[in-house]
């Protein structure tokens, strides 16, 4: 499981373009978003940077802890 923290999600459609991102990195991933935590958990088999840099590209940059 990897935990993402993501500063800009913050509705519906952002919970779909940030799990539209992961799944071009694993499509058999399973995203569990939790929007006013503003955190993603991803259940996956891909590298966490893999997965960083595909939000990154969509818009969603991951924020490090």
């Amino acid at each position: 499981m990897i935990s993402l923290n993501i500063p800009k999600i913050r509705c519906g459609g952002c919970v779909a373009s940030v799990e539209k991102a992961v799944l071009s990195v694993d499509p058999a991933a399973r995203v569990t978003a939790d929007v006013p935590a503003r955190r993603v958990e991803v259940e996956t088999t891909a590298p966490r940077q893999a997965l960083a840099d595909a939000l990154a590209a969509a818009g969603y940059p991951v924020q490090e802890h």
